[in-house]
């Protein structure tokens, strides 16, 4: 593999933080949909390459949302919960990505 190849998977790593293991994002699998945590400057093009490169499957479409963060209180300590940005990886039929089991 080739050093540009192998910076090529680097930053696809670096698009994709985790992915999202919540009650929502069980029911979602159930239409074929992932959700993971993404850079904040990814845009949705880099995302649907990264899955595709990194899981070997065939992106849909992408949707993106950004949580803002939010002031937190925890034993008299105040604190701020930093802005998260999230994508919807709807995948295409007969594709499927499990989480679970990681990269």
């Amino acid at each position: 593999m080739s050093t540009a190849k192998l910076a090529q998977d680097a930053h696809h790593y670096d698009v994709i933080v985790a992915p999202v293991i919540t009650e929502k994002a069980t029911m979602a699998s159930e239409a074929n949909q992932v959700i993971f945590k993404v850079r904040k400057t990814a845009t949705k093009s880099e995302i649907k390459a990264a899955v595709e490169r990194l899981f070997d499957v065939k992106v849909q479409a992408v949707n993106t949302l950004i949580r803002k963060g939010k002031r937190k209180i925890f034993k008299g300590t105040r604190g701020v919960q930093s802005d998260v940005k999230k994508a919807v990886v709807t995948l295409a039929e007969g594709h499927k990505i499990d989480v679970t089991t990681g990269l």
